[in-house]
């Protein structure tokens, strides 16, 4: 089923800020500037930035995936802290991952990874919705365990959807196999709110069933649309109003009776040994849509990959369900768009809310950890085959600095061409910023 799911100021190469650029003028000219001189740099400073990155791919492991497990082992610490696996040499000397990610091991001068990512919300609901929207939570009751009371806000792929805009038949925010909370648009309204492939890619007859015109006769199809167009602009006389509704059937029918389109969604169409290579798994055949969606001109994919919260008998979960699956979906997706030449201009981060407890439990799981967590990057103008931050000698906290939320969704406006620095007036009129606050990270770029 498919539905729709309703900063640090910026500065230019000579150290002024963008706003400063631009107001400038009003108060005189600086020093002996010429007036040709400072026209150029309001026009630099007002126009967009170039995008690295086209579009963005956000592999969510929802749950909180186990770093000291998968990115960053400490073989040295005591049994109860490193846990059962072994160190692997990578691509990239001088990094090590964990032994059961040795298909991402082999591509490391690809993609980079930062280990140094912390931030102080344990909740997985909040977590979630700090990482999506880059907001903390608000409650009624101060409660952690509660949903958030700011729903308003608008997420990433939301904000990307409306600065970037739809580019095709596709639409520009796609989320997949299930909505992600806190994904929403907030208040920027429907319009930027995600389409959502409530199916799974991994199901063998999985397709999106909405996307097919429920009138197949091109005639009746057409009188339906001359009826409607009829109906808004007597509702447009009457009223005095445009009908709100005309922006979501466009959409809908353009999308319905899109050829590229449907072939962006005809999984079913890649070569048995991409799909293969991609894995059979939930997390597998959702990357390998999301390259599909993206090479049609998705702006912002979320995937949403759960089961990453183990608090029991963690070790078998991981090895047979969690790190494989994570292994080859991240890195059949970096290779395949390498290979393609859509990895320079499509930025794939993945992640979770959360990492995991550096010391074992009673019950041989790892507990809620959000002080250290490593988290990956790819393209879309991110330098690869680099190693960013440190932690402790137990993965417990960075003794590099630590980048946060902020810095990461910073991060990624920057590259996507988006100004961090932006506002947006919210219902009552009040400005927002689209990030709020954080600076990019310069050591990814």
């Amino acid at each position: 089923m498919l539905h729709l799911q309703l900063g640090q100021k910026s500065k230019t190469c000579d150290g002024m800020t963008r706003r400063q650029a631009l107001r400038v003028g009003a108060s005189g000219l600086i020093g002996g500037m010429s007036l040709p001189l400072l026209l150029e740099m309001q026009a630099k400073a007002a126009a967009p930035r170039e995008a690295k990155a086209k579009a963005c791919i956000l592999l969510f492991l929802e749950g909180g995936p186990s770093t000291i497990d998968m990115w960053d082992l400490k073989p040295d610490a005591p049994s109860e802290i490193r846990g059962p696996y072994k160190p692997i040499k990578s691509k990239v000397p001088g990094t090590w991952v964990g032994e059961h990610c040795h298909r991402c091991a082999k591509i490391t001068d690809k993609f980079t990874i930062l280990r140094s990512h912390s931030h102080k919300d344990n909740g997985h609901t909040t977590g979630y919705h700090y990482v999506l929207t880059g907001r903390k939570p608000n409650f009624k009751d101060g409660q952690n365990d509660r949903v958030p009371t700011n729903t308003y806000e608008p997420s990433i792929g939301s904000i990307v959807a409306r600065e970037v805009g739809q580019r095709g038949a596709v639409p520009a925010y796609v989320n997949m196999p299930n909505p992600m909370r806190a994904g929403g648009p907030g208040f920027l309204g429907p319009k930027y709110a995600p389409f959502v492939i409530e199916s799974d890619p991994v199901q063998p007859d999985f397709r999106v069933r909405d996307i097919a015109p429920p009138i197949r006769d091109a005639r009746r199809m057409s009188l339906r649309q001359r009826m409607l167009k009829t109906i808004e602009n007597t509702q447009r006389k009457t009223e005095g109003r445009a009908a709100t509704m005309s922006t979501y059937y466009d959409k809908a029918f353009d999308l319905v009776t899109s050829p590229e389109a449907k072939k962006a969604f005809d999984l079913a169409s890649e070569k048995p040994e991409t799909r293969k290579a991609y894995g059979y798994t939930s997390l597998g055949q959702c990357a390998l849509l999301s390259r599909r969606l993206v090479e049609a001109g998705c702006r912002f994919v979320g995937v949403d990959h759960g089961s990453w919260d183990t608090h029991f008998t963690q070790f078998p979960s991981l090895v047979n369900d969690l790190m494989p699956h994570a292994d080859m979906a991240f890195s059949a997706l970096v290779t395949d768009l390498d290979q393609r030449g859509l990895l320079d201009s499509t930025l794939v981060v993945m992640m979770g809310e959360m990492g995991r407890t550096p010391r074992i439990n009673k019950d041989a799981g790892r507990d809620h950890w959000s002080m250290a967590q490593s988290v990956l990057f790819a393209g879309g103008g991110v330098q690869p085959g680099r190693l960013i931050g440190a932690t402790d000698k137990h993965c417990a906290y960075p003794t590099t600095e630590p980048f946060g939320v902020e810095d990461i969704i910073h991060t990624v406006f920057h590259l996507m061409g988006i100004d961090p620095a932006k506002h947006y007036l919210d219902p009552l009129g009040r400005p927002v910023p689209i990030v709020n606050g954080g600076k990019v990270i310069q050591d990814l770029l």
